[in-house]
């Protein structure tokens, strides 16, 4: 089973090729997403194992224009843990289209071990984590889209 704060996901799902904005040689890319409520978030996308497993570990907060989504090979029931995270954040999973399948609004940080795991009731492809509070706000819930391009 995988897990993050480590893995840190309505408009129609495009995938069309965009250009990479990459932090850092080896970081990973960052593409614009569309939330429901038309607001754009600049978030990093995190393919690679090392990346999703570290996703917002230790990192003191999240900019409110940023996020991260998650994208997996195969859709399942990714979970998340919120290990040494330090802010509480809504987490959105998505099916292979880009609508949300679950969520969960603002998962504290994990205070000691074990830490509770969170999971979908759907199978889903990506996942996005967001500041605690801002799935409401843009109106990102169950059967809305998020739109994004993946980098090639």
């Amino acid at each position: 089973m995988r897990r993050s704060c480590r893995y840190a996901l309505a408009a129609s799902l495009i995938l069309v090729p965009q250009g990479r904005d990459v932090a850092g040689s080896d970081g990973p890319a960052v593409v614009p997403l569309t939330l429901p409520s038309g607001k754009v978030l600049q978030v990093e996308v995190m393919v690679k194992d090392g990346d999703r497993q570290m996703g917002l570990m230790f990192r003191p907060s999240l900019p409110v224009d940023r996020g991260m989504l998650f994208v997996f090979e195969h859709a399942d029931f990714h979970s998340i843990w919120m290990k040494n995270c330090r802010f509480p954040i809504d987490i959105l999973w998505l099916d292979e289209t880009g609508r949300i399948v679950h969520l969960a609004e603002a998962v504290p940080p994990c205070r000691g071990d074990p830490c509770p795991t969170y999971g979908p009731l759907r199978r889903a492809s990506y996942v996005i984590e967001l500041n605690a509070g801002q799935a409401r706000h843009e109106r990102a819930v169950v059967g809305t889209r998020v739109s994004f391009e993946l980098p090639r």
